[in-house]
């Protein structure tokens, strides 16, 4: 495993995107714990895309457009109602003094579902991890599964990070409502901001 794998990962992994930002509005709304949780939901999404790309079915969401229009705009979908819900009060900025178990739940589904809506992730990981398997790599499907781990395992601590850094100001933001109120807008701006630059995205 090469140096240009981790860095490029970890300047991968902590480039703000849909998950970065879903991690933090639960560390904010939910505390430490619903944080990580968000992390581990996150990091389950990108499963389906590595496995797509290492079994070669990320190559049909690239050549069909039917397949990727679809998945697309249901990821675009999806991305404005998060928006939606946000600025309602009952999305990833729903403040909760604890995350119960039905809320784990909810907050697990929400991150698979934001990263497996995503039909750039296979196309992503397809070009992305033969990059760094050797052409003379005598097991080559072992290596991209262990490039795969990597990376999962650093998106999960990078995203915790993130989410523990948010639950650490969590007391100061929920206790200023108007803050709060600002805070949720912004959030909801930049999920509509996603599904928009989604909704734009070729193959």
């Amino acid at each position: 495993m090469s140096i240009e794998f981790l860095i490029t990962s970890f300047i991968v992994v902590v480039s703000p995107g849909t998950g970065v930002l879903y991690t933090l509005a639960t560390g904010l709304s939910r505390g430490s714990r619903a944080s990580v949780v968000a992390a581990f939901g996150c990091t389950v999404g990108i499963v389906p895309h590595m496995a797509a790309a290492i079994m070669g079915l990320a190559a049909l969401l690239h050549t069909s457009a039917l397949a990727f229009q679809t998945f697309k705009y249901l990821g675009v979908a999806y991305l404005l109602y998060m928006a939606w819900s946000t600025l309602r009060e009952r999305g990833a900025l729903q403040v909760e003094k604890e995350a119960d178990v039905r809320s784990a739940v909810q907050v697990t589904v929400t991150g698979i579902l934001i990263n497996i809506l995503n039909p750039k992730l296979s196309i992503f990981f397809l070009a992305f991890l033969p990059q760094f398997v050797r052409t003379d790599e005598a097991h080559p499907l072992a290596q991209m599964l262990t490039l795969s781990g990597v990376f999962m395992l650093m998106t999960f601590v990078v995203f915790v990070g993130y989410g523990l850094f948010a639950a650490s100001i969590r007391d100061h933001v929920i206790s200023r409502p108007r803050v709060l109120t600002w805070m949720r807008r912004a959030f909801a701006g930049a999920f509509a901001a996603l599904g928009a630059r989604l909704a734009l995205a070729d193959r």
